[in-house]
């Protein structure tokens, strides 16, 4: 299967997970809808909407670099209507855009509060919503959540309720959206990696360069998201799906060149389920509490 013609309208793509997964597709020929607020170069974080699009291009894909903030209804549904326009429809729609804050109740301010909830579960919704009406008329359409598997325990909530609340209620649209959807043959899945990925998000609030190091590359996610969107949408969906257990099933055996540091032990990602066995060969170090990585992130 090709992406070639196909669009993808993705969120947050100017940088990290969701440029390697706009990238990956570009390798196919797809039409690559790049919605994110940077439209300036930021000093801690690398890329902007138009920097993507220059690398969208390099790799033979077609770009749309749209300055959007998913939190902005306006905005949103300006963003759709211009992919439209350019590309005539919308085959998949990507939700990976994300804000994060490991804090606690009392460390947590409303605003930031609000920034969660308003990018990780109201624009996820809201990108997701109005992206529906064109999905229904494709042939093969998908939404694809950048959001963990709903195991519900108090660890993953006591140290940071609010960013937990919020990424959860991302795979939230999953469960409901994949039901809500099913009949029109709209696949609705979630994409989630076992370990940290080596992204500014880690580097600047996980323990930067040691725990960058510990970590994956991108591409392995942006290759595990090609393999979930060119399934049949009408037989896979409301999946939770981590990264190497899906490149596993599709023949990958080798995930070693996905290491930032072969030298060092790979760090497992928040929310992984500890009944979440690895694929054969790959050992992930148990994360340290988010109360850790508070202190030393």
């Amino acid at each position: 299967m090709t992406f070639r013609n196909r669009t993808i309208f993705i969120s947050g793509a100017s940088r990290g997970i969701g440029l390697a997964i706009a990238c990956r597709l570009a390798k196919d020929g797809a039409n690559i809808v790049l919605a994110a607020k940077t439209a300036q170069p930021h000093a801690k974080l690398p890329g902007t909407v138009f920097s993507a699009a220059k690398e969208i291009v390099a790799l033979g894909g077609k770009a749309l670099p749209v300055v959007c903030d998913i939190r902005d209804e306006a905005q949103v549904i300006d963003a759709i209507d211009k992919t439209v326009a350019e590309f005539g429809g919308i085959d998949i729609c990507v939700n990976n855009a994300s804000a994060i804050s490991l804090t606690t109740s009392q460390a947590t301010d409303m605003k930031r509060f609000d920034l969660m909830m308003g990018i990780n579960t109201r624009g996820t919704f809201m990108v997701s919503k109005y992206c529906i009406p064109h999905l229904k008329k494709a042939a093969n359409p998908h939404i694809l959540m950048l959001s963990p598997p709903l195991d519900m325990q108090a660890k993953w909530f006591e140290h940071s309720t609010a960013y937990t609340m919020a990424k959860f209620g991302m795979s939230l649209c999953v469960l409901g959206l994949s039901g809500e959807l099913r009949s029109a043959g709209v696949a609705v899945n979630a994409l989630w990696p076992r370990t940290t990925i080596a992204t500014a998000a880690v580097g600047n609030l996980l323990g930067g360069d040691a725990m960058m190091r510990a970590s994956r590359k991108p591409e392995i996610m942006g290759e595990a998201a090609h393999v979930i969107l060119t399934k049949p949408s009408r037989e896979f969906t409301g999946r939770f799906c981590i990264d190497d257990k899906v490149l596993h099933e599709s023949g990958v055996r080798d995930f070693e060149p996905y290491r930032v540091d072969p030298s060092v032990p790979l760090m497992s990602d928040f929310f992984v389920p500890d009944d979440d066995v690895p694929p054969p060969g790959v050992t992930v170090q148990p994360l340290p509490s988010v109360g850790d990585a508070q202190k030393t992130g």
